[in-house]
């Protein structure tokens, strides 16, 4: 009994590291993004730019499938990253929109 009491331990204590790990691995930080002024969003945002057509005018034939499972993955984190950057706007959310209209009709 007390081996599964240790087992189930130590599985718990790894897959709370794994999730630890993978939670930590983005290449950039929201609070970091959000400390950007426009200028410095703008010039990350060209330099992300310039990496993805870097990668899609390299020859992939030539590299191994390590080097282009770790291409896959860096073009996910600046997709992630690019998107994080161009945030913003209003959004209303469909509650939203349906309490204006209802108060436009009762107004109106």
């Amino acid at each position: 009994m007390k081996y599964r009491h240790l087992l189930f331990a130590i599985t718990l204590s790894i897959t709370a590291l794994s999730v630890q790990a993978t939670t930590n691995s983005e290449g950039f930080n929201k609070e970091k993004i959000a400390r950007m002024t426009e200028d410095e969003k703008k010039a990350r945002v060209e330099e992300i730019k310039s990496r993805v057509e870097e990668i899609r005018s390299m020859d992939r034939s030539s590299l191994t499938r390590a080097e282009r499972k770790e291409l896959r993955h860096e073009l996910k984190d600046l997709n992630k990253e690019a998107k994080a950057i161009g945030r913003g706007g209003v959004y209303i959310s469909l509650g939203g929109i349906l309490l204006i209209v209802l108060i436009l009709i009762l107004i109106l």
